[in-house]
Parts: structure tokens; sequence; C-alpha cells
């Protein structure tokens, strides 16, 4: 048997840095750093696939990136900074993405790399790192397409100052003289030229532009005509922390420019003096150049993080961000040549100021131009990109579905009981949920709703029905969350996912400094006509504050025909909560809940016995089961009950596990201790899953630190007696595991299990097991490749290393089948007894109906299609689908 494979979704949010992304001109695609990889997206494609790809290579988070294209490659090269200290060149494939990778590594820098600027015409680049110096590098292609990078020149800044923005350009045409602009922590820009012709060239300092009166945080060089005529002028921008962005004139002759000149009129007084900078006269290539201050642009509120432009014919626009969350659209009125701000995107006054409990923005920290113009994204502090597009007929501007993700570890995924949605917890404080996006013959998967916007860091999560979850953080209690009216509408109307009939709140709103998510009440139904519903003042008051999403009646998800933007998913996709679980005394670690929704089984983290202990809530009146399960002496990392519930099962770092068995008796709701193994593994247990039924006898498998993953079975006289079946052993940590809930078929009438194995270096690997008639505990322990004669290792399969990340898996999750909830014992697969009185004939007898029953049942003939979610510590969140040949 083999396995194909095919990566459905990714997801993951962009780097806080202003370099941490660029907009190709050639390909459309856009790289832009996510942790410690490169995402790349391309935002004008039809399909609104979002992410096509993730490079992996960088030890930790990506600070710049930029695109550089070469005329005797077909295809593009990423230069990308870190800091790891590192710069990596990357080759990209577009026919197929995936197989995009790093062909140079550049590893001589001292220090974290800021910035990174690229001169295209000579295949000279800039570095700007945190050792306060800027390195001068240049690109070789050889004959065979290989790529080579050789250090030119290393400048020590003075007065010393960290380079957090370069701009490199040439002067008068592509063949002259090189300029390379940079600016940093502190107020000032300086100017550097140098010659191109030769590879031992050295750049100078020949200006420094003073000015500003905070820290340079974007610089950017445009010619004023679009051919780049060798006489035409340079346009410098320069945004400041100070809030205001200025415009420099890189001149050639020994005239001053008009602007210059009207400058220091002594008509214009003190704000003539206060606006006019002296003329920086330089040689370069044996001619004479200037440097003046042409204009100053007023109207953000907050730091300016990046500009940009983009030159059409003789038009000239300049795009900015700012941490005001708002873009800036300038252009140069013709008559009077003075620069206003033509449009303006973002977040409108009125909801300036939120909290950043509400999902507020919190600035945009990029601004990027598309290749024709037309459309413009920005990046925000909640990792999600906005995408807008310019409407001429309309003249306004339209926002657009962009991608977005978790910005920090991915703690865990859930998926929903009927496998409609995946539900994700992060540190970055955020739950998130995404779901498949329908529409003719076209599929995506997108964020549809942001259920928790939270002030801890979240740690677990579990689905309790179809429209409500638990999920736990750095914090002593759990919430229980409930599905609103206005996004099970949307899923609905979007994604074909049904909803429930039940009564459900409209939507949910955060009161300013809370944690709570609140539920908004109902609108009033079956009113007589002309009878309009009652507002108290205080209940008017409470729905204009600055956490409250639209009154239900206006939420705009409601009549959304596309997944909703960013701005909805900050302020009108919450889920109210419900209920609060209390009991522990440390910060939550694991939680469970049962398949039939009446229990949730939790963990806090511990360092002694009367801390590690499970507590168990049920849900009827969300009272804890008294007494707690004791067990454990250290933190419980996993939960995991079994498909009936009848057992729950628990592994914890001090390197046990132990399985509780539910009373059947007068007390249906407690569990009480069966069997443990204290020394399961020589280092902690990191996970454990519990595997299908299929010969009468409970099967689970733990995986830990110790590079093992062993498998476990229930004996046949006795459900406390359990034995270890096999262990597998791997070249580094398995962090996390889990076993398809249902098993398969082959063409050969086999009847298959698979296990995913996830591992600290970011691999995966899927393991398919032909299980023979019974796993008696009497074989003998089995090798890593064939378990025993009961358990027979069908398939091996690791994914290919460029989808690999290189950073921890935190979690797996097969997707169950949509027709329902998987429960081996409502789908036919019954449970025998472990009791003795069952003998070896009727245990036969009652495996062949078992195979009867998967072969001839529909839902498991021959199931050729996996999805399988794996959350990883680069906060990333990807859906693979595994096909079985």
């Amino acid at each position: 048997m083999a396995f194909q494979f095919q990566t459905d979704f990714i997801a993951v949010g962009g780097n806080r840095h202003p370099c941490a992304a660029a907009w190709d001109r050639l390909s459309g695609l856009v790289a832009y750093g996510a942790d410690r990889n490169i995402a790349l997206w391309d935002p004008l494609g039809s399909d609104k696939q979002g992410i096509r790809a993730l490079l992996a290579g960088h030890s930790d988070k990506v600070n710049a990136v930029a695109f550089y294209n070469v005329a005797s490659l077909k295809e593009p090269l990423i230069l990308s900074g870190s800091v790891d200290k590192t710069i990596r060149v990357w080759r990209i494939n577009r026919s197929h993405l995936e197989l995009s990778g790093t062909v140079c590594v550049v590893s001589d820098s001292d220090a974290t790399i800021n910035t990174i600027a690229v001169e295209p015409h000579s295949g000279i680049f800039a570095s700007g790192s945190a050792d306060a110096t800027i390195r001068i590098r240049k690109i070789e292609i050889n004959s065979d397409g290989g790529v080579m990078v050789s250090l030119l020149q290393k400048i020590s800044l003075t007065p010393r100052f960290f380079p957090l923005a370069l701009s490199l350009s040439c002067l008068g045409g592509p063949s002259s003289t090189l300029i390379l602009a940079a600016g940093g922590t502190k107020n000032i820009v300086q100017v550097f030229v140098a010659e191109s012709g030769e590879d031992t060239a050295q750049f100078e300092l020949c200006a420094t532009l003073t000015g500003h009166e905070g820290w340079i945080r974007s610089l950017c060089f445009t010619s004023e005509k679009e051919d780049e005529e060798a006489d035409a002028d340079l346009i410098l921008a320069s945004a400041s922390q100070d809030k205001y962005i200025r415009l420099w004139r890189v001149h050639q002759g020994g005239d001053l420019p008009p602007a210059a000149t009207a400058s220091v009129d002594p008509a214009l007084g003190i704000l003539g003096k206060s606006l006019s900078n002296k003329a920086h006269r330089f040689r370069a290539d044996e001619k004479e150049y200037s440097v003046t201050f042409e204009a100053l642009l007023l109207g953000h509120d907050d730091w300016i993080y990046t500009v940009s432009w983009f030159q059409s014919g003789d038009k000239l626009q300049l795009l900015s961000a700012s941490a005001d969350s708002s873009l800036a659209v300038w252009e140069s009125e013709k008559s009077s040549g003075v620069w206003v701000c033509r449009a303006r995107l973002g977040e409108i006054s009125g909801l300036k100021g939120a909290t950043t409990a509400t999902g507020s923005t919190g600035g945009y920290w990029i601004g990027l131009w598309s290749p024709t113009g037309e459309s413009v994204i920005s990046l925000g502090r909640t990792g999600g990109w906005r995408q807008w597009h310019y409407q001429p007929n309309e003249d306004r501007w339209v926002q657009d579905t962009a991608v977005s993700g978790h910005v920090r570890e991915v703690t865990g995924i859930a998926w929903a009981r009927d496998g409609s949605y995946l539900l994700s917890t992060s540190s970055d404080q955020t739950t998130r949920l995404f779901a498949e996006w329908k529409r003719d013959a076209l599929k995506s998967w997108h964020e549809f709703s942001r259920p928790q916007i939270h002030g801890y860091d979240l740690n677990c999560i579990d689905m309790l029905d179809s429209t409500k979850f638990v999920s736990g953080a750095d914090e002593k209690l759990l919430r229980v969350f409930e599905q609103p009216k206005s996004v099970a509408g949307m899923l609905q109307r979007l994604c074909g996912i049904e909803a429930p009939a039940q009564m459900m709140p409209d939507a949910a709103s955060i009161p300013v400094l809370g944690l709570s998510n609140k539920a908004t009440a109902n609108e009033v139904e079956d009113e007589p006509p002309g009878v309009e519903t009652e507002i108290t003042k205080d209940a008017e008051e409470e729905s204009t504050s600055l956490a409250s999403p639209a009154a239900p009646s206006q939420n705009p998800i409601l009549d959304l025909a596309h997944p909703p933007t960013e701005d909805h998913l900050a302020r009108h996709t919450l889920w109210p909560e419900s209920e609060k679980l209390y009991g522990h005394g440390y910060e939550i670690s694991a939680l469970a809940c049962s398949h039939d929704g009446k229990l949730v089984a939790t963990a806090c983290r511990a360092s002694s016995e009367k801390h590690a202990v499970i507590r168990i809530y049920e849900t009827y009146e969300w009272r804890q089961v008294e007494p707690p399960l004791t067990a454990h002496s250290l933190t419980v990392t996993r939960l995991r009950f079994s498909d009936d519930d009848r057992y729950l099962l628990s592994v914890g770092r001090d390197r046990q596990w132990t399985i509780f068995q539910r009373d059947n008796g007068k007390e249906p709701k407690r569990y009480s201790k069966i069997s443990c193994d204290p020394k399961a593994h020589f280092r902690m247990i990191l996970d454990a899953a519990w595997m299908p039924v299929l010969d009468g006898r409970r099967t689970f498998v733990t995986v830990g630190r110790d590079k093992f993953a062993k498998i476990w079975q229930f004996s046949e006289t006795a459900a406390d007696d359990v034995v270890c079946k096999g262990s597998l052993p791997a070249s580094c940590p398995v962090t996390s595991v889990d076993c398809l809930p249902r098993p398969t078929t082959e063409a050969e009438e086999k009847i298959l299990v698979h296990i995913a194995l996830g591992f600290e270096n970011g691999s995966l690997q899927v393991l398919s097991f032909m299980l023979g008639p019974f796993w008696s505990p009497s074989n003998s322990m089995p090798s890593a490749t064939d378990f025993n004669n009961g358990v027979n290792l069908i398939a091996d399969y690791i994914l290919p290393p460029q989808l690999v990340s290189k950073t921890a898996i935190t979690q797996i999750a097969w997707r169950p089948s949509r027709t329902g909830a998987i429960n081996n014992n409502e789908a036919g697969l019954k449970t025998i007894n472990q009791s003795t009185s069952i003998n070896q004939e009727e245990q036969e007898r009652e495996h062949s109906k078992i195979e009867d029953t998967i072969l001839n049942d529909a839902p498991y003939q021959r199931q050729e299609n996996y999805q399988l979610a794996i959350a990883g510590i680069d906060s990333s969140i990807k859906i693979f689908s595994f096909n079985s040949t």
C-alpha cells in the first residue's frame, strides 16, 4: 500500500516587522515572514486558496524578506533575513511552490538581520543587522544555475545605531552609480554612494539628512520618471516614529531643484526655516548631485511603519502604513505640487482605541502595492492580512478576503464532532475556527470565526458538541463557549454546515478590560406590527461600548457572501461564554470532553500529587464529580476518553499512563483507577491515543521524549491487565500521536488501522497496521518493522522534507467522518466483554461478525481519502489529505 499526499490548507500569521514581507511584480506572489518560515501567498488568485506553501529553513523568526528577479533565471529568488543571524536565498518553483528550497545560506553576520534591500540591475543587496553594521553583498549566477553570494563591504555606522530600514537604487539609470539610504534607531538618514561598475567599489557616506524627531522605520527610493532616464531625479520617502513622512529629492547637476529654492524663500518666515534643509552636495561618477528636502506629509496619528512607492506613467503614488490602524495613499497635485492624502483605508476614527481584548489590530505594520497598483494589502497586530481593491467606476477601495493565522505557538486543535470545522488555540491568546468555503465547483479553507480573544495564553481545547467547546488557559479555570446565531448562519450559508435548531444568542461582546464574552440579547420575535422593542438607557450605553459588536440587526456578517475579513473576525465573530469551571490550583494543562458531551476531564500543571489530580465535571449542572482522580505526581500532558466513554486514559510528565474505568452502577459519572504503568517510558510521556476496537480488547498508543511510540493492549482475561504489544523507535522525541477513529479496508480485504506520529523536529509519519485475528499477550516483543504476528506494519509513510517544518508538532488530529460522530459501537463495531465467560470460539465468531460489518458497511469500505490537521510551535496549522493506493 502506498500513500499520495496533498496540502489542503495552511494557516499562519505574519511576523510583526516592517521589512518581513514583499510582493513580487513578476510572479504576483507575496512572501512574508511567518514565525521562522516564509509563507507564499497569491492574493489575486481567483481560487482564493490562500497560502500556497511554507518555506522552512530558518531556526528563528524571519525579520526581512525581499524578491530578486534575474534575467538568466526563469524563477524568482527570495532573500530572507532572520533572528538566527543568517540570510537565506530561496529559488521559487512556480509550478510546484512546495518544492521551492534554499539554494544558498549566508551566515557571516554577528547579529540579528533586521532589513534587506536589493538593487535588481546589479545583483547587489544590502543587509542591516543589530550589531550596527551594514553588509554589502553580490549575488552571482553560475552557468549551471547555481547561486553564489559574496561579501563586498562591511559598513560600521557612525554615530552608532541599529539599521532598521534600507533602500538601494541606481543614480541616473540602471548602469550608473549606486545610492544607499540607511535609517534606524536614530533620527537621521544616512546616504551612501558607490560605483556599481566594479565589484570592489566601496560605499562612502555622502550626506546625513536631519529633520525627523524619532526612529526611522522605513525608506523607499523611486525614480521620478518611469523609464529611469539617466537624468531623472530620485525621490526618497522616509517614515518615522515621529508620525511624519519626509520626501527628499536626489538631483543631478549643480543647480538646486525648484522646490529646494522655494523652501528657503525669506517670505516663508519661521515656517520656511522649520521645514527647510540645506542642500547636501556630493560627486559620483564624475557628476555632481544634491540631496534636498522636498515635502512633509502630515496625517497619521501614530508611528509610521512602512512607505512604498507605485509609479504608473508620470503618476507617483505613495502608500504608508501606520500604528494608527490606517493606510494612506498620497499623491502630488499637478497644479500646486502639494502632496495630499487621496485615500485612507483601515479603521475609522470611531472604532479606534479599542482594547486588545476585543481583537483590535493595534496598528498596521506593513503596507504593499500589487504589481498593477490596483490592490493593496496590509498586515495587522493579530497576524492577519487585509486586502483592498480599487474600483475605478466608483472611485473607492473595497475590502476583500485575505489570509490569517496564529502568530505564536499553536497549543491545541479539535475537530467538530462531525468534522465540519476545525478549532485551534494558541499562545497568542486567541481561539480560531477554520472551515471550507463552498461555492459552485470551488472549495477553499478560511478562518470563519474568532470565538475567544483572551487575556491569557491558551493551552488546550476540545468540543462538547457541534455548538459548544471548552478551552483552558494559563489561568486556574476553564471556560465553556456556545456558538452564536450569527456565526451559525454564516457557516450554513457559506460552508453548508447545518445550523442547529436550538435557541442561540445572536452574538457576543466583551466588556472593556474584561475576559468573559457576554451574550447579546436575542431580538424580540413575533412582535405585532408597529410595536418597537424598548431599550433601556443602560443597555444602550453598553451596546455602544468599544468592545461591543454592531447591534444584532446590523451585524455585518449576517449578509456576507464571502469569508469574513480581519475586521469582521476581530469584532463580530466572538462566541458567548456560558460557563466557568473552577477547582484547579494552577494553569490548565490538559482537557478532554466525553463523546456523549456529558463529562469534561481536566488537569493542571503540577509538581506534586496534590495538584496532579484529574477533575471531572458533568455538563448538566456543571458540577464537579467528587472525588478527583489521583494517579500522577507531575503535570498531566494528555487526557483521552475511549470511543464509548467507558475508559479515561491519562499520561504525564511522570512517565506513566493510567486507565480509569467508568462506574456503570449507581455512580455512572464516577471513574476509578484500574491500571497504570509508573515506568511506561524512560522519559516524560507527551501524548496518547485510543486505537479502534476490532478484536474485543482495548488498545492505545503512547509517545514520549524517550523517542519511542508504544502500543498497549488490554489482556484477554481482565481489563486491569495491560500489556505492551510493541515499541517503535524514532530518531527524535515523539511529541504527538493520533489514530484514525475508524479502520479501513484495502484491495485484499485487509483491515487496517492508521496512526499518525508528530516529532520534535517537525516531521510527520503515518503508519498503517494490519490487525490479525487476535493480539495475544503471549507473543514475543516485536521488532521495529513487524510488531508481532498479530500486528503487521503494512505502510510507513514519512511526509516529504519540503513540507516539513523545522519545529515540533504540538498536536495532530484526524478529521472525523462528516456522516456523524465516530463511535465504534454506533457504527456496529461491538466491544467484546472483557470477562472470562466468553470463550475462544465465541470471540472468533464475534470477530467474524466485526469483519463482515466493516467490509459491507459503506462508510468503512475502502475509504481512500483521509484528512489530518497538524499544529506546530511555528504558529502554523496545516491540513493534509492522504490517499491510499
